[in-house]
């Protein structure tokens, strides 16, 4: 893509993430990393001066829910080191998992189901607890149709009925700059939709 350094970390046909960073902020390559916890080319972070940003795809936990569990703990505790450090964060991605029933249409509202478990969204809230913001929430407090992700069946994205699980969460030092965070409904062909984030 021009004018962008683009970093690709995946498998053919299975999980992966990639970044692309803006040559006008970083006019050399910067370092593409991985932390420890990687699993099925999950994460991956680039450091843009103080600047930490990681974009994830935690695993669904519908073939292995301890799995998703030990991938969330091991994020919760990559967040908690950057808030020892005083080093501002952005986790980024698909977290599959919607925060609250807010974030679930209520046709699609499954105390039992993966993506919806207590346990789940006890794990996020601990991660968010770690100084961060969700800034999509933040910007629309009260929307109860806020979805980034619907059911690839019965024209369900047509009709809004969805989940939210995709995020972009910021620590509060960066949150205070961003001017936008919004759900691009209509851009792309995936069941997910983009969630892009704007910052002064």
């Amino acid at each position: 893509m021009e004018g962008y350094w683009c970093y690709w970390h995946g498998g053919k046909g299975y999980s992966g993430v990639g970044l692309h960073v803006s040559q006008a902020i970083a006019p050399e390559r910067p370092t593409f990393t991985h932390p420890a916890f990687n699993f099925e080319n999950r994460i991956a972070a680039v450091a843009i001066g103080d600047l930490t940003v990681a974009t994830v795809y935690v695993p669904n936990g519908g073939k292995d829910f301890p799995a998703k569990m030990r991938f969330l703990e091991a994020m919760d505790a990559y967040a908690a080191s950057f808030q020892a450090a005083g080093r501002p964060l952005v986790l980024c991605g698909d977290m599959n998992v919607a925060r609250t029933d807010t974030d679930v249409h209520p046709k699609e509202r499954k105390p039992r189901a993966i993506g919806q478990l207590p346990e789940e969204r006890a794990l996020v809230e601990r991660i968010l607890g770690r100084g961060l913001v969700d800034l999509g929430r933040a910007f629309d407090p009260d929307n109860e149709g806020l979805f980034t992700w619907w059911p690839p069946w019965r024209n369900m994205r047509e009709r809004n009925i969805g989940w939210r699980l995709d995020y972009v969460w910021a620590s509060a030092s960066l949150a205070g700059r961003a001017t936008a965070c919004a759900v691009q409904k209509e851009t792309g062909t995936s069941d997910h939709a983009p969630v892009m984030a704007t910052f002064t």
